[in-house]
């Protein structure tokens, strides 16, 4: 069936059909909003991500399944690297009345699967006609005083951190990704990092928005980052972007202990990878010969050029 063939009304009933609840909503879907109860003593997180067919993804080489799961996640980790909890979450969709109706209960099927392994409630949305694909979704977090993370709190002397592998994530990691929540969940109750983002954008232009926040500079070296298998080069990994993996600073007398207790069971490494200097100083990375190379926080991809 085609989407110019169904109502509005009955395509929005078949794709929230069967959406999980909990205690806090005192009004789901069906009324002009959902109403939900705020827990006390948390800070409110709040983010929005759009996805849209032809910038994002591609249908002929990415699945139905696999966008809808990019477009939560994405917003996921945005949630995770500021060391909050992800809860509630709006989806606008942006139809093309000639779509299938199987291909799109597909992609809100990857929406809801994802949504259910990050413990997210979907409270509502919206549905309209549009030339192309696009998806929006809307992602309320919780976090606590004492938890919550930035990006403008490095400090010169602390140590840069990188959780997994980066670069080459166009070869597939950047519909497959897993949104590092549990890790963030454990650097925020156990080390406090002193800032913290996600690698949407590529270490490079990721690590500009920390220090150029900061006000202060950045020395990496080159051996210590870790590139992925995708990856070709350095270049990969300082620019690619879409790893989602988490950079972080903490104090230089807790990394022994971070990179001795981090968990097996998080399946992937933990790299120290530089150290925050002073804004004189700059941004570059060093080989093992002490050769300096300048980095531009610049990421590949710029929406309007």
């Amino acid at each position: 069936m085609r989407l110019k063939n169904i109502d509005e009304i009955e395509l929005i009933k078949q794709l929230t059909f069967n959406l999980e609840t909990d205690e806090s909503f005192l009004k789901h879907i069906g009324d002009d909003a959902a109403v939900i109860k705020f827990p006390e003593k948390h800070l409110l997180l709040f983010t929005s991500d759009m996805l849209i067919e032809g910038v994002h993804f591609d249908l002929k080489t990415a699945s139905w399944g696999a966008v809808g799961h990019k477009a939560l996640a994405r917003n996921v980790s945005d949630i995770a690297a500021m060391g909050g909890v992800p809860k509630y979450a709006t989806v606008s969709l942006g139809l093309p009345k000639n779509y299938n109706l199987k291909n799109i209960k597909t992609l809100y099927s990857g929406i809801k699967k994802t949504a259910r392994k990050f413990r997210v409630l979907i409270a509502g949305g919206d549905v309209s006609s549009s030339k192309k694909l696009i998806i929006n979704i809307a992602l309320i977090g919780l976090a606590k005083k004492a938890e919550i993370t930035y990006r403008d709190t490095a400090k010169k002397g602390e140590l840069i951190f990188v959780t997994g592998k980066l670069g080459g994530s166009i070869k597939g990691k950047h519909l497959s990704f897993t949104p590092r929540l549990k890790e963030a969940r454990y650097l925020v109750e156990k080390f406090k990092p002193t800032s913290m983002i996600d690698l949407s954008d590529g270490l490079a232009r990721d690590l500009g928005h920390i220090i150029g926040q900061s006000n202060v500079g950045a020395r990496l070296y080159k051996e210590n980052i870790p590139i992925a298998k995708e990856s070709s080069s350095i270049k990969n990994a300082l620019y690619d972007g879409e790893d989602f993996e988490l950079l972080f600073t903490i104090e230089k007398k807790k990394a022994d202990k971070l990179i001795k207790s981090w968990p097996k069971s998080f399946k992937l490494k933990v790299s120290e990878i530089g150290v925050i200097v002073d804004k004189k100083e700059g941004f570059y990375y060093q080989d093992r010969c002490g050769k300096k190379n300048k980095i531009k926080p610049k990421s590949k991809y710029r929406h309007f050029k």
